[in-house]
């Protein structure tokens, strides 16, 4: 991301993948190994017009709003994205995201290709990462373990996924989870690198570098 005066700026990431893809998991995990180098994840969290699920909670895994709230949110300009998905509302809140940035924090946005288009319009150097599944055999095998899933909901997800799936050219990065802690290292080491970059290193570093450029006089 953008610097502004002497602040680093933090990353700003589009985390994407079909339903079952584990973008969920990953970003979830990522936060404590990033945190043991010092580095301040956050999650993005989304604003939903879906009803909560079993063991989710208000503010930490959806902010659930209903219809005409969602409504007003967008109409107010609430949402730097927004989209519809499965007959239901998401939208990423703008303030939270534009304060996590200007912290200097990593902030991961884990939503569909929809909303990532939508950010990247408004963030072009914002970053992204495509989750795919291994086969199309494992894919269905996850959503059909998850919690309440149905036939109907199971081959609407599947139907989905391939039309999600096509889109994983417009993502700088590309992840295929076949094993979970291999993709969450592979994770890292983007989030890692990204940080090494040389307009990143040269404004943390500011104070180092002129130490070590002086030429004495």
């Amino acid at each position: 991301m953008e610097q502004t005066g002497s602040a680093v700026r933090g990353d700003l990431w589009v985390v994407s993948a079909p339903s079952g893809g584990g973008k969920t998991s990953l970003c979830r995990a990522l936060v404590p190994r990033l945190a043991a180098r010092g580095i301040t994840v956050r999650i993005s969290v989304s604003c939903t017009t879906r009803a909560p699920r079993a063991g989710e909670r208000e503010g930490v895994d959806y902010c659930f709003l209903d219809e005409a709230h969602f409504a007003a949110q967008v109409a107010a300009g609430g949402f730097v994205e927004h989209a519809g998905v499965f007959g239901r509302h998401y939208g990423t809140p703008r303030a939270p995201l534009e304060a996590a940035v200007a912290a200097g924090e990593v902030l991961l946005l884990d939503i569909d290709w929809q909303g990532g288009r939508q950010i990247r319009t408004r963030y072009p150097d914002a970053c992204g990462v495509f989750i795919l599944p291994p086969s199309r055999a494992e894919l269905e095998r996850r959503l059909r373990g998850r919690e309440g899933s149905t036939e109907e909901l199971v081959n609407k997800r599947m139907a989905a996924a391939r039309t999600e799936m096509a889109h994983y050219a417009e993502y700088p990065y590309v992840i295929v989870n076949a094993d979970f802690d291999t993709a969450l290292a592979e994770f890292e080491a983007l989030i890692v690198a990204q940080r090494l970059g040389l307009a990143a290193q040269r404004t943390r570093h500011a104070a180092l570098l002129a130490q070590l450029l002086d030429d004495g006089d």
